[in-house]
């Protein structure tokens, strides 16, 4: 059986979506035990102003979660996943949130508590993503996302091309 070959950009956003998201979840997770904890704390505090962290990571997911959902798109993918919709909620309701109201106290706006619900559903959205990868191709194909292996026509300067190659086709 061939390896499973993922094309090198898909595996670019792919892999700085998988960098950022469990950042901006751990950190999120630091942020409700130190200023909410309404349903629980970590037995541990951390100090350090985790509010502009948290915000930080979001403003670099913005971009990348953005290219990501235009490249699926354009690939074909009309329909996204769990993990991007659970996604565009999270950074979407955290956009609409002021940094003030967790310093304030201030946990009954309902912007906040989709954010918290955008924090689990993205929470469960990437262990189905995971268990889903695994079912369909297993470790094979989970692998084929942090290959290095480059196709001679899959190279950077070949994106911009491979994406117009498919939108144009799609009129």
């Amino acid at each position: 059986m061939a390896r499973p070959y993922q094309p090198s950009l898909l595996r670019l956003l792919h892999g700085a979506t998988a960098v950022l998201v469990p950042l901006a979840w751990l950190s999120g997770l630091l942020l409700y035990s130190n200023l909410d904890g309404r349903w629980g704390r970590l037995p541990w505090r951390i100090g350090g102003d985790w509010i502009d962290i948290h915000g930080s990571i979001g403003v670099l997911l913005w971009p990348v979660a953005l290219l990501f959902a235009l490249y699926a798109i354009s690939r074909g993918r009309r329909r996204l996943d769990q993990p991007a919709n659970a996604l565009a909620l999270a950074v979407g309701s955290g956009k609409l949130m002021q940094e003030d109201w967790l310093r304030q106290g201030q946990l009954d706006h309902w912007v906040y508590g989709l954010h918290l619900l955008a924090w689990l559903a993205l929470a469960l959205a990437v262990i189905g993503h995971v268990g889903a990868v695994l079912r369909r191709g297993g470790l094979p194909l989970a692998g084929s996302m942090a290959s290095r292996r480059l196709q001679a026509n899959d190279q950077p300067r070949h994106w911009l091309a491979q994406i117009r190659g498919v939108v144009g086709r799609r009129r």
